[in-house]
């Protein structure tokens, strides 16, 4: 038998070994919860999206159970051909109110929406201008669209606008596209700027807002709202799986964009639509979002609380605005010894190093979360200084 691939994969996890990058998975055991069981050790959770504390919700779980009892486990087709199922539409068409849109529709996941959705409206002879710190769903779009990539250095909007000055007398389509909240950096996309310049170029301007869905804007509703921009925004994507507590993506704007991805957005056109439980927990979790607004204050009040307290101590937490909040320490093997030693203190905070991010800046990302108590969020401060010193990164 060739042993090519198994010889080739020796060598590239040899690599990883050598370098310390080398992970196992954390295993959680029961609910992810602000304090959870990771690897059968009780610890403080920075590691989570679930920002709003709603995957373990009442409602949500209750929602789920309901729908679960009266339409089965699964949908059993692709949604073009017989699994749509009337809870899809009434989602979407929650998701498209919530977000001021004429229309939405829903993805398996915030990846498949992102690349669908790119590769399907571009394609060979139009241009995509990028930002170089937008997430890998959107680079795989652009390289899946085959239109030319342009990519501007990160938030620079005097390069956003000699990239569109460059490609204005080229053919094709233009597409100006950009995360609202970057992940790894937890800083917010300059958008109205962005905006300006996609509208002044002929550009059609598209957003990420995966990490700002449930964060930022009235009630949730994200980095368009949050910046009052309305109707200056041609596609809008969004997740399930993070604020909202569940799983998936969705894309919002216009009828005819909509009713376009139904008909070419790969991932739609080729997966089984969700399990209507899936459905019914996030047509719960929009309710909250409209109905408790308090949970978003909760948020930015530990998300306060937890910066305020990580630069007091002098750790370097980039330009990050939001609850994602990364302590940079440099070298790759330096933030996975950081993250372990945080562990065995009580204090889940995964390690990130090169290719997720350049080895110079790589780091261990926290985020806080509504349904961290003071006491939690206190405690893991305390760990993260006593470590921090002892490693010498502060």
């Amino acid at each position: 038998m060739a042993r090519i691939l198994d010889d080739y994969l020796a060598q590239e996890l040899g690599e990883l070994h050598q370098r310390k990058l080398f992970r196992q998975l954390r295993i959680l055991d029961g609910q992810q919860r602000p304090e959870a069981i990771f690897d059968g050790r009780a610890v403080v959770n920075l590691a989570s999206n679930n920002y709003l504390g709603l995957s373990t919700r009442p409602e949500l779980i209750l929602a789920a159970v309901r729908a679960t009892e009266e339409y089965g486990v699964g949908s059993g087709a692709v949604r073009s051909i017989a699994g749509t199922m009337r809870i899809h539409l009434d989602l979407e068409e929650k998701i498209a109110r919530f977000k001021n849109a004429e229309a939405c529709v829903v993805f398996q996941s915030g990846f498949t929406a992102n690349a669908g959705t790119v590769s399907a409206i571009l394609g060979k002879g139009d241009v995509i201008i990028s930002d170089e710190l937008n997430h890998a769903s959107i680079i795989d779009g652009c390289r899946l669209s085959r239109a030319e990539i342009r990519v501007f250095p990160h938030k620079d909007v005097v390069a956003l606008e000699k990239t569109l000055q460059g490609v204005q007398g080229l053919p094709g389509k233009k597409l100006v596209i950009t995360d609202g909240v970057f992940s790894m950096d937890g800083d917010i996309a300059p958008l109205p700027q962005i905006i300006e310049l996609a509208e002044k170029y002929g550009a059609i301007m598209m957003i990420d807002d995966a990490h700002s869905s449930g964060v930022l804007g009235k009630n949730g509703r994200g980095t368009v709202d949050h910046f009052g921009v309305h109707g200056h925004v041609d596609v809008q994507v969004g997740t399930l799986s993070k604020a909202v507590g569940s799983l998936g993506g969705y894309v919002c704007g216009s009828r005819a964009l909509i009713d376009y991805l139904y008909h070419r957005a790969r991932p739609f056109l080729f997966s089984t639509s969700h399990p209507p439980a899936v459905a019914a927990s996030c047509l719960a979790a929009f309710e909250l979002l409209e109905h408790e607004p308090g949970l978003i204050d909760r948020l930015w009040e530990n998300t306060r609380f937890f910066k305020d307290g990580l630069v007091r101590q002098g750790f370097n937490t980039g330009a990050s605005e939001t609850p994602i909040t990364p302590i940079i320490v440099g070298r790759g093997d330096l933030a996975m010894r950081f993250s372990d030693e945080l562990f065995q203190e009580g204090v889940f905070a995964p390690g990130i190093g090169y290719p997720t991010v350049p080895e110079a800046k790589s780091r261990i990302r926290t985020i806080v979360t509504a349904t961290h108590s003071r006491e939690q969020l206190q405690y893991a401060l305390d760990c993260l200084e006593r470590v921090g010193r002892r490693l010498g990164i502060i």
